[in-house]
């Protein structure tokens, strides 16, 4: 196991895990965050391998189908709408030919709009006004221990927080500053629980980010609510910032049930 990256590349599509890629509610499954990062990663790829135009990943979701031991996983690209200004693409990445994480991305033309640029989103507190938390006190796995964070909690269900991870997603492999992003954002759901995980568990069914910005530094900032309704459904919703302020948001649709 290597002790600087998530994944270990076997082929330009095949990639095996690591001890950081343990997961939270199961330390024996992978965690579905850095799927996710592997995902943005190669829709990148394969876009910049057919074209030269600088066409941006402006919108993430992702469905998740089940979980997935800590084995090699296969990652495989395809074209839904292709296009000369926007294009859909999908990637899956699964093991053994059983699909765990679809993906679809809206890749969408860069235009100079600077001179509008701004948004009335409120800006989370700087990294030197929140104290530091240890995540691993309320969450097992690799990839949780993995992550370095600092936390201010308003009431169980909201929080604002930094989060920046110790490690790169792909060993000795450069990845996007957005694939980054998204090999993180899954985070969200477990950093500000309602009911504590004995109580309830709460795993999400899918997510959905949408971009205003490609970030810009490695810390990660969530300004995030957790909502849960009367009959098992929940819904967490993040604003996500970087030091300079917000750049998208992101919603992970929840299965909530009693223990």
């Amino acid at each position: 196991m290597s002790d600087g990256a998530y994944y270990l590349p076997e082929s330009a599509s095949r990639f095996r895990p690591t001890q950081h890629v343990g997961g939270g509610w199961n330390p024996d499954e992978q965690h579905v965050a850095p799927g996710m990062g592997l995902l943005a990663h190669a829709i990148e790829r394969d876009r910049d391998a057919r074209r030269d135009d600088g066409l941006r990943l402006t919108r993430f979701s992702c469905e998740i189908l089940g979980t997935m031991p800590l084995e090699t996983v296969d990652v495989s690209v395809t074209v839904l709408r292709a296009g000369r200004t926007i294009e859909l693409v999908e990637a899956r990445l699964g093991q053994d030919g059983r699909t765990s994480l679809i993906a679809r991305a809206w890749l969408a033309q860069a235009f100079d709009t600077a001179r509008f640029a701004g948004t009335p989103l409120p800006t989370v507190p700087p990294l030197d006004e929140v104290p530091e938390w240890d995540a691993t006190a309320r969450w097992p796995g690799g990839f949780v221990a993995s992550m370095e964070a600092r936390r201010i909690e308003h009431e169980p269900g909201r929080a604002t927080f930094w989060m920046r991870p110790r490690f790169g997603l792909i060993q000795g492999v450069p990845v996007s500053p957005v694939a980054r992003l998204l090999g993180i954002v899954d985070l969200a759901n477990g950093v500000t629980p309602r009911a504590a995980s004995d109580d309830v568990v709460y795993p999400n069914l899918d997510l959905a980010a949408h971009l205003i910005r490609a970030p810009r530094g490695e810390w990660i900032g969530f300004d995030t609510t957790v909502s849960f309704g009367p009959d098992g459904a929940g819904v967490t919703m993040s604003v996500l910032h970087d030091e300079d302020g917000p750049v998208g948001t992101v919603t992970q649709g929840l299965t909530v049930r009693p223990r």
